[in-house]
């Protein structure tokens, strides 16, 4: 076995590894391509774009590489059973589910890897990614000018700001139709110019925007001279706007980290945080309750809260039993008891506000803690579903494991994202939620490789046609009708 452990390995990694890249790179495209709009019009440098893509590829990695593994094996074992060689290693004494074993373990180190990267490599590129994208918000949005929008430029050398409005906006051109500018830098003085057209330019070093305005006006009044007003007409005015944040100041970032910004000791650090500050509201909320009780019932029985409890309970059945009598006694206006009956009723909703989002919180982060240890074992349940399949149909070619492949993924996939919104609703326990859909594959993937030795595809068949077949009589199979019994 040594021999065709080897050889199995070798068979599956030049696959794996065009999977893998082919399908990083075309998610990571797509998942730059969403977050381009962060980056435009920011003036950043190559160093900064080079780490924003470096830090968005961890978590695309964390998607494809289980994808590339369910890829390679149903691709591989397709050719082996359309190159006879199932069949040759089967005459030979070898079982098809033999040939799974070396394949499994080498799908429990993917397991073992991807697990040590869901828990140290993406939580941190995570955080870093979220500072970065944190910073380059913070950068003054020039070149991102909105048409009859009144748009908002901060200046690092001015105390106040300065208002932008333009009716059209030639981003190719840089040039602006009927500008409106708003200057408050001046505590002193408000100025407001029109202008038919104008243009925009930075200085070589992308630090300083310059307005060239034509043909307008500036309006002028001075705080300092009531009722004083000043109109001048230009043809031509340029407008210096200095220090308009071009340059990225990259500061230490926030300490906060979300559930997917964690790792494993993390989450279970705040998951016993949370628990023992969940444990504190609720005791204060009873504790709460118990005065509200006592002091309602002490009106009536001073000597009911003599021992605890006990005492407390049994003054409220007597309190009970005496309401009729115990009504007109109170020492309590009708409008006090409103006010204390509300104070009360508002303090106890609060409360369940805070337990309702410590309970949140702490589902959510036990949901990432399964989700960790359900991705990487995702590895290994896909080489127990791919194999079978690709040996049962090992004609449809390189469109068929696309297609597999494909509905595999999205069953997964939308089985873990909704597991994971009815956890986070506390509808379902995170751990069926994460694990379902890896338990189910599961138990498929061994169903399917305990018949691998029993069916076996010829060369016409186990191609699409077969597989439209035995899709369509597993349906069927659901809604026939048993006939009747008498």
């Amino acid at each position: 076995m040594g021999i065709l452990t080897r050889y199995l390995i070798r068979a599956h990694v030049g696959p794996f590894l065009f999977a893998f890249l082919a399908l990083t790179g075309l998610l990571f495209l797509n998942a730059v391509a969403q977050r381009m709009e962060n980056l435009v019009g920011k003036g950043l440098s190559m160093e900064v774009i080079g780490e924003f893509i470096l830090l968005s590829l961890p978590h695309t990695v964390a998607l494809t590489l289980p994808m590339a593994t369910l890829v390679s094996v149903l691709y591989t074992f397709s050719q082996l059973t359309a190159g006879n060689e199932i069949t040759a290693m089967s005459a030979g004494g070898v079982k098809p589910a033999r040939l799974l074993l070396p394949l499994v373990g080498v799908g429990a180190i993917l397991a073992l890897g991807m697990l040590y990267f869901n828990d140290e490599v993406l939580p941190e590129s995570n955080h870093r990614l979220k500072n970065l994208i944190v910073d380059i918000g913070k950068k003054s949005p020039t070149l991102e000018l909105r048409e009859q929008v009144v748009n908002h430029i901060r200046m690092e050398s001015r105390r106040g700001s300065v208002y932008l409005q333009a009716r059209e906006i030639d981003r190719l051109a840089d040039e602006l139709t009927d500008v409106v500018i708003y200057d408050l830098s001046d505590p002193s003085a408000q100025r407001t110019t029109y202008a038919e057209r104008g243009s925009m330019a930075f200085n070589q070093a992308r630090t300083d925007l310059y307005l060239t305005l034509y043909d307008g006006v500036v309006h002028e009044t001075r705080g300092d001279q009531i009722g004083a007003f000043n109109r001048s007409f230009f043809q031509e005015q340029v407008i210096p706007l200095r220090g308009v944040g071009t340059e990225l100041e990259r500061q230490q970032g926030s300490a906060y980290r979300s559930d997917r910004e964690m790792s494993l000791v993390m989450l279970l650090r705040e998951i016993d945080v949370r628990g023992r500050e969940l444990r504190t509201v609720q005791e204060n909320t009873r504790d709460r309750a118990r005065e509200a009780v006592r002091d309602a019932l002490g009106r009536f029985d001073p000597a009911a809260d003599q021992d605890g409890i006990g005492a407390t309970q049994s003054a409220t059945a007597r309190a009970v039993n005496r309401s009729s009598q115990l009504a007109n006694e109170l020492p309590m206006t009708l409008p006090e008891r409103d006010t204390y009956t509300r104070s009360v009723a508002q303090g106890s909703r609060q409360s369940m506000s805070q337990v309702e989002a410590i309970e949140r919180l702490i589902r959510q982060y036990k949901v990432e803690w399964h989700k960790k240890f359900a991705i990487a074992y995702a590895c290994m349940v896909f080489v127990l579903i791919g194999a079978p399949i690709a040996v049962r149909f090992p004609r449809g070619g390189v469109g068929m494991v696309i297609a597999v492949s494909a509905c595999i993924f999205a069953i997964y996939w939308a089985g873990l994202i909704g597991g994971e919104n009815l956890a986070d609703e506390g509808k379902v326990s995170p751990f069926v939620a994460m694990w379902t859909p890896d338990l189910l594959f599961t138990a498929l993937g061994l169903y399917l490789v305990s018949r691998m030795g029993r069916e076996s595809a010829s060369q016409r068949g186990g191609g699409w046609d077969d597989l439209i077949w035995t899709f369509r009589k597993a349906v069927g199979s659901l809604f026939r009708r048993k006939p009747a019994t008498a």
